[in-house]
Formats: structure tokens, sequence, C-alpha cells
């Protein structure tokens, strides 16, 4: 029994992923003008498409999400003197890189540019190696029946009450059955980013600076746009954290996320972002007028734009973020057809400027504070660009207080409100806030993103509260 080898399936077994999806995706992220040449590889073959993607990208097998209860069988069986083989239906590259790194396997079986290497095509290759019911196979997929059907003792990846486990059963020589984590309702409110749509709040802000909040009609377009922006964003967010799986396992924080810890699967992913993004623009074209449907497109392209290309381009990155905040605003003024001033575009677009910047401003810290001297992942600057981010987000955020001041003295204002010289006492609550949260932040005190700190501190609120009455008390 102790020169039975144990075989091991790589994708959805050893791997909480797919490593198809996996270049598949990082191809796209560091080619997204030739999106189209994956579908020509597939015309080939899949075995063909996996070569291709494989030498396209580089892959960090390093902080992939292996499953640890699969490594802990592993190990137990190698204790026992037993030979260990990792056998994929992924390109040998990739398989080869990930036995190398975990240095468990004692040999690897992999596809290569002729033959895929799963379902009947894996099966005849291990019982040409090792011979019929000579091998005991562990795997968590339908491809994978056929091969258990052959081994000695079948090991199944996969939840005790699945159809698969049942069908696995049948055969008779089902050992054990590994459950993976189970998906919960956490990991996709992680994923779809809930607390992020504190920022749509911004699309109500038109109706409030045009005094028409009392408007019923008026406050259901608002509140609809609110929540069909949301599924908007929530689907870019998926698609974001898609295309910076590699990204985001190398960040100390965001490898937690869902799809780049394995919480949630890459398939998943690929099915929830495009149902919502439907969803949301279903509900724009058929409940609001055109012309918010028509700056939601723009802003999910901005932000598709922002993800395979602008976020890793010094200056644009931050520049395009305060443009998707003031988005938020014109998105608002469409669904409520109310012409939005230029002092509040101008004021939006230097205040979410010094919020981007404050972002920027924190990651680099933190990179500064590990000794990294070398360009941050997936962004275009250095930790030596500490000192000039400050500055730039500092002056920023002052600027927007002078385009209070100058509103504040357009003869226009007057007409809006009974009491405009009121709303002075906003210039001074502004600078304290912004100078607050830029002293906060060079204390490396301010998480990477600011709206969320602010929405958690409690001065932050306070100040907020005060800013609301002293526009409320000059209506």
């Amino acid at each position: 029994m102790l020169s039975r080898p144990l075989v091991v399936d790589l994708d959805g077994t050893l791997l909480n992923s797919d490593m198809l999806l996996e270049t598949g995706l990082a191809y796209l992220r560091q080619y997204p003008l030739y999106f189209y040449r994956p579908f020509l590889w597939l015309l080939k073959g899949k075995a063909h498409l996996k070569s291709k993607l494989a030498q396209a990208t580089n892959l960090d097998v390093s902080v992939l999400p292996y499953n640890p209860d699969v490594i802990a069988l592993i190990e137990s069986v190698r204790k026992q003197g037993r030979r260990v083989i990792l056998a994929t239906a992924s390109h040998r590259v990739l398989a080869h890189n990930i036995a190398e790194h975990l240095g468990l396997f004692d040999d690897v079986l992999a596809s290569d540019e002729q033959c895929n290497l799963s379902a009947v095509n894996k099966q005849r290759t291990l019982v040409d190696a090792f011979g019929e019911r000579q091998f005991d196979y562990i795997g968590n997929s339908a491809d994978d029946l056929v091969v258990w059907r052959s081994a000695h003792s079948a090991v199944v990846v996969s939840h005790p009450d699945s159809r698969l486990v049942r069908q696995a059963q049948a055969h008779g020589n089902t050992e054990q059955v590994i459950t993976p984590a189970r998906v919960r309702i956490r990991h996709w409110l992680r994923a779809l980013r809930l607390h992020q749509w504190l920022k749509n709040l911004l699309i109500i802000v038109p109706l409030l600076a045009s005094h028409q909040i009392t408007n019923l009609e008026l406050l259901s377009h608002s509140i609809l746009a609110f929540l069909l922006f949301g599924l908007c964003a929530s689907s870019v967010y998926i698609l974001n954290d898609l295309l910076d799986l590699a990204d985001d396992r190398h960040h100390h924080r965001k490898r937690r996320r869902p799809f780049a810890s394995g919480d949630l699967s890459i398939q998943r992913g690929l099915v929830a972002f495009p149902l919502l993004l439907a969803l949301s623009f279903t509900g724009a074209i058929l409940l609001l007028p055109w012309t918010f449907a028509v700056v939601l497109a723009g802003y999910y392209l901005l932000t598709l734009a922002y993800s395979l290309f602008l976020k890793r381009q010094m200056s644009l990155d931050v520049i395009t973020l305060a443009l998707l905040y003031t988005t938020r605003l014109v998105a608002g003024a469409a669904a409520c057809q109310i012409a939005l001033t230029s002092w509040i575009l101008a004021f939006s677009m230097f205040i979410f400027l010094s919020l981007a910047l404050v972002k920027r401003h924190t990651e680099l810290l933190a990179e500064r504070n590990k000794g990294s001297t070398t360009r941050t992942r997936g962004r275009g600057y250095y930790a030596s660009d500490l000192e000039i981010i400050s500055a730039l987000g500092a002056a920023s955020g002052y600027l927007s207080v002078m385009v209070l001041a100058l509103y504040i003295n357009e003869p226009t204002t007057a007409l809006l409100y009974s009491h405009p010289h009121i709303i002075w006492l906003a210039c001074p609550l502004m600078l304290f806030w912004i100078s607050r949260i830029w002293i906060l932040a060079h204390r490396g005190q301010v998480h990477d993103d600011p709206v969320v700190f602010a929405v958690r501190d409690r001065t932050s609120l306070v100040t907020g509260m005060i800013l609301a009455g002293v526009f409320w008390l000059a209506v």
C-alpha cells in the first residue's frame, strides 16, 4: 500500500482558484488592447489557449490561495513514505512553478500545447503510468469522476451533501471528503463593498444644493439613482478585484479580499459583475431620464480605463479618482434634470483630488515604513514621492475652500439663501477638517480610503453635522 502514489489535482483542489482564469485575467490586465487574442487561441484548442496564456503572463505562485487541508493531507502522506504526484489540466510551466514553490511533489503531470490533461486524458495518462486501481486520487470536479473510477481510493474536495460527492461515492472507493470553506454572506458584502456606497450619497447633493429636497418626485429619482449607481459601482469593484488579484495578494491588507484570498471563486465574480451591471443599466434606461444612463455609462467606462491602465499612471490616477467622485454629482443632477453650477463642480474637483492624494499618501507611507525604495506595485509612484504628494494634496484641499469662499461672495448666492453670510462659517470648518486629515495621514492614522476613515471618525462626523447645520441656518 505504501508504494501506491497519491495523485493531486490542482485547480479547485490544491488551489482555491483556477489557473486558466488566473492567467486569462492577468493577460487582460497586462494587454487590455489585445483582449481578442485569447479567443483566437481558443480556436486551436483549449490546450493551445492555456499554453499561450502561460507563456504571456508571469504569475507569482507564492501568493496563490492554496487549500491548507489538502496540503496537510499531502504532508501526512509523504510522512508515510509514499510518492505524491501533481496531475493537472493547467499548463506544465505553471504546474512546475507551483511544485517547485511548495516542494511537496515527486513528479508533475500537466497539459502542454497539444494535450489538455483533464477528464479522460488524465485518466488514461495515470492508468498508463501507474496501472488501473494502482493510485489514489484527490480532485474536486465532475471531470474527475472518470479518474476516480480508475483510482484505488478517491478523496473528494467538495461539500458532503453535493451531487459530486454522491456521484463519486457510487464508485465505491471514496475514502475521504474534504469540505472547503463555505461562501458566507460576509464574503459577498465585502466583495460588493456596500460601505463604499456611502460615496454615492453625493448623488443627492445637487437636489440639496438646488433646495428641492422636499420635491418627492425628484427625491425618489435621487434615491433610485443612488441604488442603481451602487449596483454599477459594485460591479466595477468586483471587476477591479479580479483584475488586481496579483497586486492585492502582495498587499498587507488587500490580500484578505474575497477573490484574492480564494474565499470567493473567480467564476462567481465573472458571473456577478456583468449581472450587476445589467441590472444597473436596465433600471437606468427604463426608470430614469436618459441623461442619467449616459452619465452612468461614462462613469463605467472611466472606471474601466482606470482599472486597466490609468491607475498605474502617475498623477492621472488621482485626477481620475477625483473625476469619478465628481461624476456622482453629475449623475445626481442628470437623474433630477437639475443644472449644476460651475462652483459645485470646481469645489468637488479640488476637494476630491485632495482626498485621492490622501489615499496615495497613505499607501506610500506604508511602503516607506517597510523600507521600500522601488516603484510601488501596481502604481506609478515611489516612496520618495511622499513629500510632494503631501504638498499637492494639502494645496488642493485649500483651493476647494477658496472656491467655497468665492461662491459665498457670488451675487447669485444671495438669491438662494436668506442669510448667505452665515455660510462663511463653513470655510474655517473645512480648513480645520482638511488640515486635520492631512496631519493624521502624515502620522499614519488614516485608512487608505479617506472616505471610509471619515465616516468612522467621530470628529469628522461632528464636523460634517455642524457644516450641514451652517447651510441649514443660511437657508
